[in-house]
């Protein structure tokens, strides 16, 4: 069983899922922190249950995983002139996921249609 004293408090998983959100964009530039971003998003996934950053935290985990697919769709297909493309769209889509993300939980929100934050509704 775990000790609830020794839970990390809103602010500190709030923190968590900054800097997976800041993996995930370095992550346009050196891919493995994403990798890392999503280890970490596993590890502490019981952390943020049944609170508004689990929908965060669920949002991140997705980026990772739609976005390993496509990338590797992308890379299956670049002997072919759409994987190119394949690659360019899952781009721009990656970074319009991690702005989005970032911006929501900078604002309190949660995604996929969760409530707010008790501290972004004061």
């Amino acid at each position: 069983m775990t000790d609830p004293a020794a839970a990390p408090g809103p602010d500190s998983a709030r923190s968590i899922a900054t800097v997976v959100y800041a993996l995930q964009a370095a992550a346009v530039f050196v891919g493995l922190t994403a990798l890392v971003g999503v280890i970490v998003n596993y590890i502490k996934r019981p952390d943020v249950a049944g609170t508004w950053l689990e929908s965060h935290f669920r949002w991140q985990i997705r980026t990772f995983w739609f976005g390993l697919l496509w990338g590797l769709v992308g890379i299956l297909t670049a002997a072919v002139a759409v994987g190119y493309l394949v690659l360019l769209a899952l781009l721009v889509w990656w970074i319009y996921r991690v702005v989005k993300g970032w911006l929501y939980l900078a604002d309190g929100k949660g995604l996929y249609g969760a409530p707010a934050s008790e501290a972004a509704s004061t």
